[in-house]
């Protein structure tokens, strides 16, 4: 974090809350009201839709779907412009009033994967979504006992971890300017910056009571957060999890399989446990590392335009794979353990998956905004459609968390070793 916060680091969640629940004071209502004004207003001049009424008196106009009362709607609208201008107990900027306008006309699509971003946050999100950005390589999340942030992890590689950072360091100040309650992404905005260039942190490292403060200046480059893990277990078994699906994991995985089969894996174990998604490219790339030629999976639109995304099979696995997925693989996991399910490619081991099942996409702005918005519904191979559904292992496998707490026994993990095993020659 510098490259992500703690509870990003552990899943993405999907936004809860509607629209109103934002809105519960007194003032606010206000600022909320005066948004809608803002809103409407600029859709007309936007729109270039300002009509009179007609001689039977209908000022319904439509554009794209979307209906104008635009006589009633104007005259009411000056009215509570009025109100506020005249009554509205705190100030409000244009900006702010604009960004709340956006924001509101997004809420109102009732979809909960829609989302505006200014363009410092879709700055990030481009960051966030290709898996590289320029800082300093260490996971951050803001302790809530001490109110500054800690360090969770360090990038092996990065500068951080050159320069001496550790985890559960705190990090008291950024460039001289004490950090105490201050919102963690302002901070990792801060540490973040420019290749080439450095930071200065204030670190308080050891033990409550006998801290001691260390001062560190700490440089900024290229950070390729890494998506994927992989290792050699028994019985000539490669393990390879992917925590989410970034631009970055294509050749992760690519790196993480060429390993495993140089080490002479018979077998491979694919954990996607927790895999809340990411993008639907890199997740194709990976199926066409292990499918055979054919499709990955298709999504059709609102008007019923198909698009298929298809393995060319020349890199088709041809050893024993076990894939494991429980309740919080979604979106782009599902794809990819959809696609091996279909083809029988391997054996989906552990608990059914979330069921998202729709695309999003994200349309940048003239202004270096974006919007993200559902645009589609995906389809396995087979036709199956599994929003709201899920996908089905092949072999039922709860987590055991009893004995996991007692013995760090994984016993899914266990049970698809036992499936990989058997199967191989």
């Amino acid at each position: 974090m510098d490259n992500q916060n703690e509870t990003e680091f552990q899943q993405q969640k999907e936004k809860n809350g509607g629209f109103w629940t934002s809105f519960l004071t007194a003032s606010v209502i206000f600022l909320f009201i005066a948004c809608i004004v803002l809103s409407i207003s600029v859709f007309i001049r936007k729109a270039g839709v300002i009509p009179a009424a007609s001689s039977a008196g209908d000022s319904s106009v439509s554009n794209d779907g979307f209906v104008i009362e635009s006589s009633e709607t104007i005259e009411k609208l000056n009215e509570i412009e009025g109100y506020i201008d005249r009554s509205f107990i705190d100030s409000v900027s244009n900006d702010a009033l604009s960004e709340g306008l956006y924001r509101g006309m997004v809420e109102a699509l009732d979809d909960p994967y829609a989302t505006y971003y200014t363009p410092e946050e879709w700055v990030k999100m481009k960051e966030d979504t290709t898996g590289v950005y320029y800082g300093i390589g260490a996971y951050l999340m803001l302790d809530e006992e001490y109110m500054y942030p800690r360090i969770t992890g360090v990038i092996p590689g990065t500068p951080a971890e050159e320069a001496g950072l550790k985890e559960n360091d705190y990090i008291m100040e950024v460039e001289g300017e004490d950090v105490y309650n201050q919102d963690l992404e302002s901070v990792v905005a801060r540490i973040r910056g420019d290749e080439g260039t450095s930071v200065h942190l204030t670190i308080a490292r050891g033990e409550e009571g006998k801290r001691e403060l260390l001062e560190f200046d700490v440089g900024r480059r290229r950070v390729e957060t890494p998506t994927v893990e992989w290792e050699m277990m028994e019985d000539d078994i490669g393990y390879i999890a992917i925590a989410r699906f970034e631009s970055v994991t294509v050749d992760q995985f690519a790196e993480a399989l060429a390993e495993v089969k140089g080490k002479g894996a018979k077998g491979i174990v694919l954990d996607l446990r927790s895999n809340p998604g990411g993008s639907l490219p890199a997740a194709v790339a990976v199926a066409g590392m292990i499918l055979p030629k054919g499709t990955v999976v298709y999504t059709l639109d609102k008007y019923g335009n198909r698009q298929d995304y298809t393995s060319n099979g020349s890199n088709e696995l041809q050893i024993p794979m076990a894939v494991l997925v429980n309740g919080n693989s979604a979106s782009a996991s599902e794809i990819l353990a959809g696609a091996i399910k279909d083809y029988e490619k391997g054996t989906l081991v552990g608990t059914t998956t979330f069921g998202k099942g729709i695309v999003q996409q994200i349309f940048e702005l003239e202004d270096e905004s974006a919007l993200k918005i559902t645009v589609s519904h995906y389809y396995t191979p087979n036709g199956n459609d599994i929003h709201g559904v899920g996908i089905e292992p092949d072999v039922e496998e709860e987590f055991d968390w009893e004995e996991y707490e007692k013995s760090e026994t994984d016993n899914q993990l266990e049970k698809a070793k036992e499936v990989v095993k058997d199967q191989i020659k």
